[in-house]
């Protein structure tokens, strides 16, 4: 596999002074892009010029990782030439209410013959996450690792996209299948945050719209915990994630992240679906235990992907919410991932909405608040 990672800002044009000669069939193009290049496409479609042969995908964000930086107003670039694996494009619309058979639809597309890895990228609002995962599980055959993300729109919440080849796309989802017995995918997951206050049950929800915990309305409940930091609702909600379980004993929990609140219903709609029956639990965190997370995080996923080869494309997908936590020391929590890749690593990445990857024994599920790393190399 040959590598290049660079970068893009309006102020100072490419990182490069020409593209590399990397086009192929078997060529992947990542682009990871601030949200605004959806009104100013230039630099997109110049990619597209460049690589007429590759498969392209990418996403808007909450910030943009290449390196050990984290930038704003930019795209980060990965363009990875595999001498061994094939690649095959995806991509379908999605509305709110057909996230399911949105993720059903583009799994269909990968012919599943030798098929081993699956990158999706998925618009981050209009969007049930859980559904969307669940449908993707239901069209692959079973052992097939994916991972992903939602795209971001910083503390916004106005709007997110999606590309491939054709440009910017909103309420849309692409993704591409990976295949050949020499690539060797690793991933990695960790949070970081931890439970506060009583835990509570969810009596009425509908999908991935919470109504009420313990009868009483979610919303005003919430609001509570938040005290001062409720005026900024939903992004305030970034620092304050709910933690679902099923009621079981060891249940293993999940964590989400509220993407919108409804003041008239008392309602708050979340990434992913709240079951009804399911206990919650307010979560809080420190900026050590997040940067300690993504060292672990990144060590899983080395591992994972142990081979002899090199270099390795590792693909960094954080929330949103961790960046809002770690503030000025956010670089600290790329840099604690790149300090476990190996030396001929390079990480490209971004903060998003929702993070998909493999858990407690799924092919993929969504997670908030999470870091997921997932590497790539062939042997």
């Amino acid at each position: 596999m040959e590598l290049s990672t660079f970068t893009y800002t309006a102020a100072r044009g490419w990182s490069v002074t020409r593209f590399p000669a990397l086009d192929s069939a078997q060529t992947l193009v990542l682009v990871f892009a601030a949200p605004e290049f959806m009104d100013h496409p230039a630099p997109l479609r110049e990619l597209a010029a460049a690589f007429p042969q590759a498969c392209l995908i990418g996403c808007s964000t909450a910030g943009e990782v290449s390196g050990r930086m984290v930038q704003d107003e930019s795209l980060a670039i990965a363009v990875a030439k595999f001498a061994h694996t094939r690649l095959a494009y995806a991509a379908t619309e999605i509305t709110e209410s057909d996230s399911r058979a949105a993720g059903l639809r583009l799994a269909r597309q990968l012919a599943p013959e030798g098929l081993r890895g699956v990158f999706v990228l998925a618009e981050g609002l209009d969007v049930n996450g859980s559904e969307l995962t669940a449908g993707i599980c239901a069209g692959l055959p079973p052992g097939v690792v994916v991972t992903g993300g939602l795209a971001g729109d910083g503390e916004r919440f106005k709007g997110t996209w999606v590309a491939g080849r054709q440009g910017p796309r909103q309420r849309a989802i692409v993704a591409v299948g990976m295949y050949g017995e020499r690539l060797r995918i690793g991933y990695g997951l960790r949070g970081g945050w931890q439970g506060f206050g009583p835990e509570r049950r969810i009596t009425r929800a509908q999908g991935n719209v919470l109504y009420e915990l313990d009868h009483k309305p979610a919303l005003a409940l919430y609001k509570d915990y938040l005290g001062e930091h409720a005026a900024r609702l939903p992004g305030a909600a970034l620092n304050f994630p709910l933690a679902i379980r099923e009621p079981t004993p060891g249940a293993e929990q999940l964590v989400r992240c509220i993407a919108a609140v409804d003041e008239m219903d008392q309602s708050i709609t979340f990434a992913g679906d709240m079951p009804t029956g399911n206990i919650a639990r307010l979560m809080r965190t420190d900026v050590e235990r997040l940067i300690g997370g993504a060292g672990e995080a990144a060590a899983a996923a080395v591992q994972g992907s142990a081979s002899d080869a090199s270099p390795v494309l590792a693909l960094t997908v954080s929330c949103a919410g961790r960046r809002e936590v770690l503030g000025e020391r956010t670089e600290e929590e790329i840099d604690a991932a790149a300090d476990e890749l190996a030396g001929s690593s390079a990480q490209v990445g971004f903060y998003s909405y929702g993070e998909i990857a493999p858990y407690a024994g799924r092919s993929c599920d969504l997670h908030n608040q999470t870091i997921t790393i997932t590497t790539l190399t062939e042997t």
